[in-house]
């Protein structure tokens, strides 16, 4: 069973992530189809930067997957035998 800490990282990771897809969702489905003049739009970034920032998190991702996986990779092989 998990610690009652575990739980609460837990439980505090999926708020942020709902809070998040909440977000980008309102910003990316709904915000095109409010009038640009009104004051919801001053809490968003511009709608370019809704293709920027997932591009750039999804290239630091695979950036950290590919060095955790060179790591271990490095880590677990095994000398040549001289004979």
């Amino acid at each position: 069973m998990a610690t009652g800490a575990d739980q609460a990282v837990g439980f505090g990771l999926v708020g942020f992530s709902l809070l998040l897809f909440t977000y980008y969702t309102i910003w990316v489905i709904v915000l095109p189809f409010v009038d640009s003049d009104h004051v919801i739009h001053s809490y968003f970034l511009p709608r370019e930067y809704s293709v920027i920032l997932p591009g750039i998190a999804a290239l630091i991702l695979l950036l950290f997957v590919g060095t955790f996986i060179g790591v271990i990779t490095w880590k677990n092989r095994k000398p040549k035998k001289v004979d």
